[in-house]
This record gives structure tokens, C-alpha cells and sequence, in this order.
């Protein structure tokens, strides 16, 4: 967080420098508008920031950033060359030294009927990256294949900020490092691992090098298309376990179905809330109808952010509870409504439902 201050114009830093340790250390995002009140999205809410008074609930008291906040803030994003940053201008975000990601919204310039570039430039949202080593020990242990050996394909499912990215990475190192990481149970061994990180956010690399730490058998590329790129980890770098996050394009589908054929493990991330939104999206429905992943991972904010809402198999089996909320507060009762995947009779969905016929319950 504090390298990211080096970006803001001085009354911007001078706001976010009244804010304690303890926020900074949960800040998930920072939201710059142009005449609008400074805010920050941090644990599970938002708060506006005074140049003053540090957190404030009144927009009226936040800090309001200026045209020339603005501008030395794209400035410093682009490192003074727009015409270099033409191509993350049209994607609408950058990506900066240590993975954190930077939306962008302004006007629009389109070219044929597509969007070439943004302009004018009036809002910035800057999403803090964060390492956490450990977050994938929990569910690393559903994920290995005892009886095909290796890696179950896998699809982590979660809203956006709920901590896919994190969960990837982590299980990215976990599996790179094998046995020797505590973390790792169930490991018999290490696996080469390979990462399309498509926005740099999952190793953050600085001039092809991983600023955070993936284990010592994973190779990275970097700012690629993620459905080339997994052609082009297939082919020359024989990953044995593809990592890929947010997926979504048939293109996406594509590739996944060759890197299963040619016998690699593919763990991904969507955005969803539950089953039923992945159903609803044309192209991650047709993986799950095919059973492509033989484990799907569900995490949610019901108990905080990241925490896991289950884990099922490729019928929609679950495999694994709700965590649990604090010993204050009653355990959750409802369930999560699992769609019947394609080609499953009734009959077999009402056995999955019955105790005791939907599979191992342990943790």
C-alpha cells in the first residue's frame, strides 16, 4: 500500500495518510472521481476520507480530488507516455508494480465501431493485490485426485474482491513447492506449474520477474491473451498444472479443452455468485454441462471476504460445508441450490441429496 502513494498528487497522499494502520492494512480498493468525495473500500465496507478528519461516513467532509489530481495520477500511471499505454487505455485499466490493478473510466473513443482509447479520464479505482501464503491450504487437500493421481481440473467461482486471485496464487505455490511447504497436505511431490496472467495481477511481474512468490517450479507469462497463452504454455513449457484466472470466452473454453486433452491440469476462476450464475453464462455453462471440472470451488462474503461457501464435484456433489461464522453467531442453516448438471436423472440428483449419497462431509 505504501508504494502505491508514490502515484498520488500531494493532497491525495496527505488524505490517505491520515488513515491508521489498521485500515491501510484492509484497504481493498481506493476510488478517485474527479469532484467527488475520496473513498475507500475496506474489510466489508466503504468509507469517504477527509483531508481532516481521516474516515468520515459524510461525503460532504471527504476530500474531493481535483482536475490536477487526476492528471498527475494518469501521469504517473502511464509513466508520462500515454501512446505507450494505448493498449491497457483500451482495455480500461493498468496494471502497476506489485499487481495491483487500476480501472479506468472516462470517455470513450471508438474506432469501426470498437473502443480504441479512453479520454478524459475522471475516475480511477485502484484494486490492492495482497499476498497471502497459506490461503489454499484448506482447499488443496479436495483438490488432489487420489484414485487418477495429480490434480483435479478445478473452477473457483466467486464474486469480484472475494479472493479468487489470492486462492489461485496461493495454490499456484503450494503445488509448486510440494511436501516441503507445510501447507501442502496431500502432496506426494511437487508439480511444474504454469500461469496465463493475462492482467498481471496473480504474480505481479516486474521485466518478466514474479513479485510474489509462486513456488520454485512455476513459470509466468505475463500480459498475454489468456487463451493463447494457454496454447503457448501447451507447447513449450509441458506444464503439468495450467493456472488461469477469469475466464469466460469461448475462446477460454477452447483452450481448456485442449489442455485437457493433451493431459494438463487446468485450475481457473470465473466471476459468479453461486452455480446458478455460472449456468447462465453460455460458455462456462457448456464446460460444466461437460463436466470439465471435476471440482468446483464456490468462495463468498457471507463470513468475510474469501471465505469458502463450498466445494462440490463435477455432479454437484458437496463436498465440503459452509464455513462456519463466529461461535457468537448461529451456524448458516439454508442451502446452496446446486443445478442438476446435464445428463443427471432425478432419480441420481434426489440419491446426491438424501444423507450419506452426496459424498465425503469432513470439513
Amino acid at each position: 500500500m505504501h508504494s502505491l502513494l508514490r502515484l498520488f498528487s500531494v493532497p491525495l497522499r496527505q488524505s490517505l495518510s491520515t488513515l491508521s494502520n489498521e485500515v491501510i492494512q484492509e484497504i481493498q480498493e481506493i476510488r478517485v472521481r474527479e469532484g467527488r468525495p475520496l473513498e475507500i473500500g475496506w474489510k466489508d465496507r466503504y468509507s469517504f476520507v477527509s483531508l481532516a478528519l481521516g474516515l468520515c461516513d459524510n461525503p460532504a467532509q471527504a476530500y474531493r480530488p481535483t482536475r490536477e489530481d487526476c492528471a498527475v495520477l494518469l501521469e504517473n500511471l502511464t509513466q508520462h507516455s500515454l501512446y505507450t499505454f494505448e493498449e491497457e487505455l483500451r482495455r480500461g485499466y493498468i496494471t502497476v508494480q506489485g499487481g495491483h490493478r487500476v480501472g479506468l473510466a472516462g470517455r470513450a473513443v471508438l474506432e469501426l465501431g470498437k473502443v480504441k482509447l479512453l479520454k478524459e479520464i475522471g475516475s480511477f479505482n485502484i484494486r490492492i493485490a495482497r499476498e497471502k501464503q497459506g490461503a489454499g491450504a484448506k482447499v488443496l487437500p479436495f483438490l488432489m485426485d487420489e484414485m487418477g493421481g495429480g490434480v483435479h481440473h478445478t473452477l473457483i467461482i466467486s464474486p469480484p474482491q472475494q479472493g479468487k486471485t489470492t486462492l489461485i496464487r496461493d495454490l499456484a505455490r503450494l503445488l509448486s513447492t510440494g511436501p516441503s511447504d507445510a501447507g501442502a497436505r496431500g502432496l506426494q511431490r511437487g508439480y511444474k506449474v504454469g500461469i496465463v496472467d493475462e492482467r498481471s495481477e496473480v504474480a505481479a511481474c516486474v521485466r518478466g520477474i514474479p513479485r510474489f512468490e509462486l513456488g520454485p517450479r512455476t513459470d509466468v507469462l505475463d500480459a498475454c491473451p489468456k487463451a493463447e497463452g494457454m496454447m503457448m504454455m501447451i507447447r513449450s513449457m509441458s506444464p503439468e498444472v495450467l493456472i488461469v484466472d477469469e475466464i469466460g470466452r469461448p475462446e477460454d473454453a477452447q483452450a481448456i479443452r485442449e489442455a485437457l486433452h493433451a493431459g494438463i491440469k487446468v485450475i481457473a476462476t470465473a466471476h459468479g455468485g453461486s452455480l446458478d450464475d455460472i449456468g447462465k453464462r453460455p460458455v462456462l455453462q457448456s464446460l460444466i454441462a461437460e463436466q470439465v471440472f471435476s471440482r468446483l470451488v464456490i468462495l463468498h462474503s457471507r463470513f468475510g471476504v474469501g471465505s469458502l461457501e463450498g466445494i462440490y464435484d463435477s455432479r454437484g456433489a458437496k463436498l465440503s460445508r459452509h464455513e462456519e461464522q463466529p461461535s457468537a453467531s448461529p451456524k448458516l442453516t439454508h442451502r446452496t441450490q446446486v443445478p442438476r448438471p446435464a445428463g443427471l436423472s432425478v432419480a441420481a440428483a434426489e440419491r446426491m441429496e438424501r444423507p450419506g449419497q452426496g459424498g465425503a462431509d469432513p470439513c
